[in-house]
């Protein structure tokens, strides 16, 4: 019954304990057996385990039998959280829809979403698909930029919010100060924020209770069938699967399907929901998150964001759903295969691509590396786990460029002129550190805007060109606030700017894979890094490399990479040095025609090197 349904996702700054209040999710309403558990259980990658964070939206079907439907939060101060979390007789004051009490059994649909701001398309996937939100916030921590903008992506889709404060067991933990920054974000009342401890358990199970009375079931018309895709992963076997949310109608196995953007149509081989496992069912219905196995073998045919119907229906003239907003790269990186193999990379980009819509790619032509793909990712972490992805679950060896923003080009007679895009800056931090924040901001020509105050934590607002902020300016930013600030951006446009290319030349040939487009202010002291950062990670060849950085024809900076010696004389004892002397010539004439005809290696960890050094 589609009343009994609530589907909400979990929203918060990366570590705030997402993926630990997940887990007692699990275990209390027994989705995951005991002897099963383990810690990020819905964190299915080892990519995920090994660094703690959540790079993948992941949905989870719970049955939780209700045993108190009124609960209210109550809090007042410090003082009262043991009371708080006992109490088994308090009330809500007020319910968006009417609630039956005889409504005991509930289907909660959970979407697990990452924290990191390179990985915000998961989340706006993941609130497009439900009706509630839990805002998580640490109680040790505080409200953090990426809690701010995750807010306001649920607030524009019109979720159900219920606010909860985590991690309350820990010595350092402010809930005075914490529930006050919540009220003056999120303007709730003190009694509706919620106190748990992820971590043992305590308070869990309220939240679970004010999820089937605060969020609202799904709305829904049975006169066509509509399911909106969230995401999709690719099966060697079955072809696409498709994670859906069930607007509309109902979906069985053996159905003829239609993808309604793209025209495709297939045969759904079987539906299910997800215990997090796939499990079969008879039938997905409104309201319900599952998942299609589509039958598609063609990648392209299932783009998330598009709306699947019936065959059967399509004389109806079914409307698709609004979809997600179109996603823009902030990055760019070139890939290349470094064995020479660009079919099997464009297979795994597509695959990718599938997993992880917010990836984009096109065919590029290297001077260097040959045949490859121009990347766009939404940040340098993207950009990172996107490699190891690749090399992990595709077991290909990939060599990535030094990342840099996109610039727009426009010729003014016979120059060319950039234009670098700009971004919106939010920075949450304690008002100690104000002085310093803005000294670095200052430093990455950034613009400032405004300051608001959330409690005793300060929200400073800056216009800031993308290439200023997107290397090194996070782990700056955490070094001169000690570690108590947190950032986020978005893209607003592009802007004019006093900038040049800075073009690299290794043994004078023009590498343009290392070329990138540099503001006047810092031409100089780039230029300078450059030379002297290959001539630490080139190795030395059989003649001497010159490292140039020029912009036109005028030389920035240059270092030479001595050449490789080698004692040709070494085995001659005694008589004329003539004879000596005959066998350096030798060698000093071998080494310049190698240098005329010889071609420098470059590592593949060039790069890597030169982006985190």
């Amino acid at each position: 019954m589609i009343n009994n349904i609530r589907n909400f996702c979990i929203i918060a700054h990366i570590d705030h304990g997402k993926s630990t209040l997940a887990d007692r999710f699990l275990e209390l309403t027994k989705t995951v057996e005991m002897r099963n558990m383990k810690n990020q259980y819905l964190d299915r990658m080892d990519l995920e385990r090994e660094r703690g964070i959540t790079i993948k939206l992941q949905p989870v079907r719970m049955i939780w039998q209700s045993q108190n439907s009124n609960v209210k939060s109550q809090i007042t101060n410090k003082s009262q959280i043991q009371n708080y979390n006992n109490s088994n007789d308090l009330k809500f004051d007020t319910c968006d829809f009417e609630f039956t009490n005889s409504c005991k059994e509930f289907v909660l649909n959970m979407i697990d979403t990452p924290g990191h701001v390179d990985f915000s398309y998961e989340v706006s996937r993941s609130l497009a698909a439900v009706e509630g939100a839990l805002l998580l916030v640490d109680a040790t921590q505080g409200v953090q930029a990426q809690t701010i903008a995750n807010l306001y992506q649920a607030i524009e889709q019109g979720l159900d919010i219920i606010p909860v404060i985590n991690k309350i067991d820990l010595p350092a933990a402010d809930i005075e100060k914490v529930s006050a920054e919540i009220v003056s974000l999120l303007g709730v009342k003190l009694e509706e924020i919620f106190l748990v401890s992820a971590k043992t358990g305590e308070g869990v199970e309220n939240i679970l209770n004010a999820i089937c009375e605060k969020i609202r079931p799904p709305k829904y018309d049975n006169d066509k069938t509509r399911a909106l895709i969230f995401d999709s992963v690719y099966d060697s076997y079955r072809g696409v699967v498709a994670y859906v949310r069930l607007v509309d109608g109902e979906i069985k196995k053996g159905d003829r399907i239609k993808f309604i953007s793209t025209n495709a149509d297939d045969e759904a081989l079987e539906v299910g929901v997800f215990k997090p496992e796939y499990q079969k069912t008879d039938k997905l219905g409104a309201g319900e998150i599952g998942y299609i196995v589509t039958g598609l073998k063609e990648i392209n045919d299932c783009r998330v964001g598009d709306t699947i119907t019936l065959v059967k229906d399509t004389e109806k003239n079914v409307v698709a759903l609004p979809g997600y907003k179109e996603i823009k790269p902030m990055v760019y990186a070139s890939i290349y295969p470094a064995d020479g193999d660009i079919n099997k990379l464009r297979e795994a980009l597509g695959k990718l691509k599938l997993n992880d819509y917010s990836l984009t790619y096109e065919p590029e032509n290297s001077q260097a590396f040959g045949f490859g793909f121009k990347a766009g990712f939404l940040g340098l972490l993207h950009m990172e786990i996107i490699k190891e992805r690749l090399e992990r679950e595709y077991n290909l060896d990939v060599i990535v460029t030094i990342p840099q923003v996109n610039y727009q080009t426009y010729n003014i007679g016979q120059k060319i002129e950039y234009k670098e895009p700009w971004a919106t800056l939010d920075i949450v931090t304690k008002e100690e550190y104000l002085g310093n924040i803005m000294e670095l901001a200052q430093r990455s020509r950034a613009i400032y805007v405004a300051t608001e105050y959330l409690a005793d934590r300060v929200l400073l607002k800056y216009e800031a060109p993308l290439s200023s902020i997107i290397v090194n300016f996070y782990d700056k930013l955490k070094s001169v606030s000690a570690g108590y600030a947190s950032m986020n951006y978005h893209i607003i446009g592009y802007r004019s700017g006093d900038l040049v290319k800075m073009d690299v030349l290794v043994a004078g040939d023009k590498i343009d894979v290392l070329s990138q487009v540099v503001h006047q202010t810092e031409l100089h002291a780039k230029a300078h890094e450059m030379v002297t950062k290959l001539k630490e990670f080139i190795p030395k060849q059989m003649f001497q490399v010159s490292l140039q950085a020029a912009v036109g024809g005028k030389i920035l900076a240059r270092e030479n990479i001595a050449a490789m010696k080698k004692d040709v004389a070494g085995y001659l004892y005694g008589g004329d040095i003539s004879r000596k002397k005959k066998l350096w010539a030798k060698q000093a004439r071998g080494k310049e025609k190698m240098k005329k005809l010889g071609r420098v290696e470059i590592p593949t960890d060039v790069f890597i090197k030169l982006l985190k050094y």
